[in-house]
């Protein structure tokens, strides 16, 4: 998609008014800069299941290296998930899919 198409779509988002004034400007100031992705999905991009700290498939260890916050302690909060709801198997599981090893 071209410079062109991505200032038309965010003149149609703004007339929508799905974005505001002050939205749009920052949009469009990206837009034309040519500035990367946000920040945030850099930090995404760099998630990788790790190899020397794991215990299953590596995801916490990965997710740990990603965050600095211990790998005991992702362990601990999807385990508890697992318990109450499954939620934290479904996560584990789908990040052991989806994220690529180092």
């Amino acid at each position: 998609m071209g410079i062109a198409d991505e200032l038309t779509r965010l003149q149609s988002l703004r007339d929508s008014g799905t974005l505001s004034d002050d939205e749009f400007q920052r949009a469009k100031a990206r837009v034309l800069a040519g500035d990367a992705p946000a920040p945030g999905m850099r930090e995404i991009n760099r998630l990788r299941r790790s190899r020397s700290d794991r215990w299953i498939g590596g995801v916490c260890g990965g997710v740990a290296q990603l965050t600095g916050v211990d790998a005991w302690i992702w362990r601990l909060l999807l385990t508890l998930l697992a318990l109450f709801g499954g939620t934290g198997l479904v996560i584990y599981l789908l990040l052991w899919i989806f994220v690529p090893s180092e």
